[in-house]
């Protein structure tokens, strides 16, 4: 028995996955829905790293936490919109885009 050097995992939907007739191919469906749960943690997981380095970054800097940490508040609100087991499972793209305040 060999075992494999590193594990390998398909980082891609089933190719024969029909989204108009899901019951069509059960296998296809448990694939998919396989799919959509593992990128749906990857995605809490990068969530909660994020909310880690934020953290670390108010208990470093103090008082001027607004303005050094700014970076890693974007990072964080970004990667937690639309993320979550109780959000809807619209796509990113279908969601209000980020509101971007002009310097004036």
């Amino acid at each position: 028995m060999v075992r494999k050097a590193k594990v390998e995992f398909d980082e891609q939907p089933p190719d024969n996955f029909d989204p108009k007739n899901p019951y069509g191919d059960p296998v296809a469906m448990l694939e998919y829905r396989e799919h959509l749960v593992r990128e749906k943690w990857i995605q809490i997981e990068t969530a909660k790293i994020i909310r880690e380095r934020l953290r670390w970054c108010y208990r470093i800097e103090g008082i001027n936490h607004h303005q050094k940490c700014r970076h890693l508040v974007d990072q964080y609100l970004e990667s937690t919109r639309g993320v979550g087991w109780g959000k809807d499972a619209r796509p990113p793209e279908f969601h209000e885009p980020k509101k971007t305040v002009e310097a004036e």
